[in-house]
């Protein structure tokens, strides 16, 4: 078959490029392209990796998408998911289809065992959508569900999960580097959102700056259940222009409804806060070039940095999972003069058009409450000397080399 770039057919969590087929025959004309008044309003994947300790979860927020696509008023939507809890169960590709407020699972594709953070099977789920020209949408957006560990590469430290796990056969992860080398293949979308822990990070958002216009996430520990897709289902379905905004709430305003900071957290009901941020990848090469200038003028020592910005990782220094994640603000507010920071603030402004916080998060690894008080909703790394493979990584990652760290003798 010969393929046209006439048409372009972009997947959320994939970010599905169709090339719509025409025939090699001279006797075949080429389709006409698909107008405006045809395309969908939204597609969306969800993309759930949840061979691992979280696969009960993940079979709870299935039927939440259920629930929440059968309040969607819209029929010109789409939402895919597709599925691996392991446990012998067949992973799937499903599209989630209301009919008059029923929702049924429209089966597209089931899998055999797989490790569902190989880049080979994402192709194939992606290939698996080749074709349906239903799915070709004006805006696309994908959820990337399962483990998180923010930019860190796994290679770089034992056990590491970073965005996805999956645990058949043996541990396997996928390092935002293969994501965006992946991504980048097809076009923008419109968001992402990680339902995990530890994405919303400014050298994630930063390493995803030419595939997103927008990435949703957590800073910290997101709670065991993770979003309320009751909730959230409708407002991506029904968010218009304001897209990455009403997902963004949508996580965050369920949460902040049942926050009780007395009550001891349960994972039925978890009642002990949440944190979400939606960074606008629009701005952020600025704010990079006004790093660099801005850094040229300073100098830091990493350790005690490491002591006096706000920390979101609340793993003990000891262990060897813990990596630091550090408030950006705190963090630039230490490292440069008032005017500087004054002026580099007001660019940070403006790449997170949303931000918001209970004031405490729960922390697993703490097995406790901490205080958000200083928190301002990006993260930052900060490099230690004791951690030489996760500090060699580091400075190969964009933002490091863009936002000019290696002034800082980092």
């Amino acid at each position: 078959m010969l393929y046209t770039t006439r048409f372009h057919f972009w997947l959320s969590a994939f970010f599905v490029l169709l090339l719509t087929a025409c025939s090699s025959s001279s006797s075949h004309q080429e389709e006409p392209p698909i107008s405006e008044d045809e395309l969908a309003d939204c597609t969306v994947m969800v993309y759930m990796v949840a061979d691992n300790n979280l696969s009960s979860y993940a079979e709870k927020d299935l039927e939440e998408m259920k629930v929440g696509m059968s309040n969607v008023k819209n029929s010109n939507v789409h939402l895919l998911v597709y599925i691996d809890t392991g446990d012998n169960d067949n992973p799937r590709l499903v599209e989630l289809v209301n009919r008059d407020g029923t929702v049924t699972e429209r089966v597209i594709q089931t899998y055999k065992s797989r490790n569902s953070c190989g880049v080979a099977e994402m192709q194939e789920v992606m290939d698996d959508l080749n074709g349906n020209k239903s799915l070709i949408a004006k805006k696309y957006g994908f959820i990337f569900w399962s483990h998180g560990e923010g930019w860190i590469p796994a290679s770089s430290q034992i056990s590491t999960r970073w965005i996805g796990q999956d645990r058949n056969p043996g541990t396997h992860y996928m390092d935002i580097a293969t994501l965006v080398d992946f991504y980048s293949k097809y076009p923008k979308m419109e968001f992402v959102l990680f339902d995990a822990c530890f994405m919303l990070s400014i050298e994630v958002a930063y390493a995803l700056r030419d595939q997103v216009n927008y990435v949703i996430g957590c800073p910290t520990e997101s709670p065991g259940p993770g979003a309320d897709y009751t909730r959230l289902v409708p407002a991506i379905m029904e968010g218009g222009d304001d897209i990455a905004i009403h997902v963004a709430k949508a996580f965050y305003e369920p949460y902040e409804a049942i926050y009780n900071v007395n009550i001891t957290p349960s994972d039925d009901y978890w009642t002990v806060g949440v944190s979400i941020g939606a960074i606008k990848t629009e701005g952020l090469e600025q704010l990079a070039l006004l790093t660099k200038e801005s850094l040229a003028k300073v100098s830091a020592i990493p350790e005690d940095l490491q002591k006096s910005v706000f920390n979101y990782d609340k793993r003990s220094l000891t262990d060897f999972l813990f990596i630091g994640y550090y408030d950006a603000v705190e963090l630039m507010e230490q490292l440069l003069p008032s005017a500087d920071f004054t002026r580099w603030k007001a660019a940070y402004q403006t790449i997170l058009p949303y931000w918001k916080t209970t004031p405490k998060n729960y922390s697993w690894h703490l097995k406790g409450l901490f205080s958000m008080e200083r928190a301002n909703g990006i993260t930052h790394y900060i490099p230690r000397a004791d951690r030489v493979s996760a500090a060699n990584a580091y400075r190969q990652t964009d933002w490091y080399k863009d936002a000019g760290l290696s002034q800082l003798g980092w």
